[in-house]
This record gives structure tokens, C-alpha cells and sequence, in this order.
């Protein structure tokens, strides 16, 4: 018969958790298991995080170089080569190619990004680019077919 007096949870439902820093019966009483002083044995204590317990850490041992331009522009690269692929697959019809186009079809990845077209390849078709950096030989190229190469700002 069950009764209010009798209840009790039912098993493996609750966890008796060790009460740490509860007096000397409790086994862990003292300096509740954090060691004696220090850091580490207050209340509040958060480790950084690379710490390696005192040991000097990795990146203060590793030696630094190198340098990084923070003005330093980084553009999308598009050959003539993809463009001639993109033209052959159908994608490129029209007489012009622009960034935003470009980003459309996926011939670029963001669209925020500058982009630079470089003359790896061939192209047969005579079409306006315009883009924010030109090689010299990808400029030679597009206007050896009768196509035009204006920059994009």
C-alpha cells in the first residue's frame, strides 16, 4: 500500500553527490580536495586558456615570423580558361561579363570580393569584361579577338 510516508524516488533516478566542503565527517571537509593555497584552491579561480599548469606554453615557445599587411587586398582569381569553359557550357550568352554576373553564374565565390581576371588560357568568343584588376597578358588576349576589357570600380 503506498502511502505519502513511504515514497520514495524511483531507482537510479537520483545520484547522491559527494558534499564537498561540509566539515570533517563528510571526508572531504577542509580544503574541500583543491589542495592547500594558491590560485587554483579559492573560489572564483578561472584557468586561461592556454595555461599548462606553470610549464611554458606552446605559443610562447614557438618562434614568431613573419609579417601580415593589413592593407593588403585579396583578390578572386578567374582565368581566361574558366571563362572560355563557362562560354562552351552555355552559362556566359551574352556580350558582357561583370562581377555581378560573374558571382550569378559561379564563376566567383563572394560577391564583395575584387576580382582579378589572369590569361591562363585561351577564349575564342570577342566579349566586354570588366573587373577590378587585369593581367597584362589576359588584357592582350581578350583584345587580340576584338573583345574589351574595361575596369570595374
Amino acid at each position: 500500500m503506498k502511502h505519502i510516508g513511504n515514497l520514495h524516488p524511483a531507482f537510479g533516478s537520483t545520484h547522491k553527490k559527494k558534499r564537498i566542503g561540509r566539515g570533517p565527517g563528510s571526508g572531504h571537509g577542509g580544503s574541500a580536495t583543491r589542495g592547500t593555497k594558491g590560485h587554483q584552491s579559492r573560489s572564483g579561480y578561472h584557468r586561461k586558456l592556454a595555461f599548462e599548469g606553470g610549464q611554458m606554453p606552446l605559443i610562447r615557445r614557438v618562434p614568431k615570423f613573419g609579417f601580415n599587411n593589413i592593407n593588403r587586398i585579396e583578390y578572386q582569381i578567374v582565368n581566361l580558361e574558366k571563362i572560355q569553359e563557362f562560354i562552351d557550357k552555355g552559362k556566359i550568352q551574352g556580350e558582357e561579363l561583370n562581377p555581378n554576373l560573374m558571382f550569378e553564374i559561379g564563376l566567383v565565390r563572394k560577391r564583395n570580393q575584387p576580382i582579378k581576371i589572369l590569361g591562363d588560357g585561351r577564349i575564342s568568343k570577342p566579349i566586354s569584361i570588366a573587373a577590378h584588376k587585369f593581367s597584362k597578358s589576359a588584357i592582350e588576349k581578350i583584345e587580340s579577338i576584338g573583345g574589351k576589357v574595361s575596369i570595374y570600380e
